[in-house]
């Protein structure tokens, strides 16, 4: 019996990590994948790690459909034992319900890896797909941490610093970000947060700021 897997946890807990290692696993075992990903850091067709991991991907489009991309495979003579299907959360929801048909009626496994929700704590629709139809939902074990030390559950945005809780649901940036330059669009990075500062829309930079204004450094 084939599955749909869905791996979730925050930004920098290792979902692109372990999607490349699940590919490795399965690919040494001999068995033939396909691999996809959306709106990846690296850019376009290429499925990266934080670690500096990278391998060719298939780069889903919002009129690729699965089904009949993996029927018109099969059907040329391809093989397809297993599909790695990574940034889920940007794939269309009715992407997921093809994905979901290629695991029920091909028998090919699907290990799908995203976020749950966006910078505004909302669900992405696709993902609430993903939660709806997955054989199983796996949080990943590797905790990303608030810059409090909690354990993050947030992933929130800024924009030249500043934290915003409004805009366009996608906007491809990271967790890391150099200094704005003249001229230049806003600079837009990511950072993981525990609830409680992600609702109070305290940052690292936030926090070490204020720290900063209520106890300044003596003169002399």
């Amino acid at each position: 019996m084939a599955d749909l897997l869905f791996f979730t946890g925050t930004m920098d807990s290792g979902k692109s990590t372990l999607a490349l290692q699940t590919n490795h696993n399965h690919s040494t075992r001999g068995r033939v994948g396909r691999i996809f990903t959306a709106h990846d850091r690296a850019g376009a067709a290429t499925l990266s790690s934080r670690l500096g991991l990278t391998h060719d991907a298939a780069e889903v489009t919002g009129d690729l459909n699965f089904w009949n991309h993996v029927v018109g495979l099969l059907t040329q003579g391809g093989r397809v034992d297993y599909m790695i299907c990574d940034e889920a959360q940007f794939y269309a929801p009715e992407q997921i319900d093809q994905l979901a048909k290629v695991v029920d009626e091909l028998s090919i496994d699907v290990f799908a890896f995203g976020i749950l929700t966006d910078f505004r704590g909302r669900l992405f629709p696709a993902t609430a797909r993903l939660v709806e139809l997955a054989d199983r939902m796996l949080t990943l074990q590797v905790e990303a941490l608030c810059w409090c030390g909690e354990r993050a559950t947030h992933n929130a945005r800024t924009e030249d610093g500043v934290m915003v809780t409004d805009g366009e649901v996608i906007v491809v940036g990271d967790v890391e970000s150099g200094p704005l330059t003249a001229g230049e669009e806003p600079d837009v990075a990511y950072e993981v947060l525990c609830r409680r500062h992600h609702r109070r829309r305290l940052t690292a930079a936030r926090a070490r700021a204020t720290s900063l204004a209520a106890d300044p450094l003596p003169f002399g």
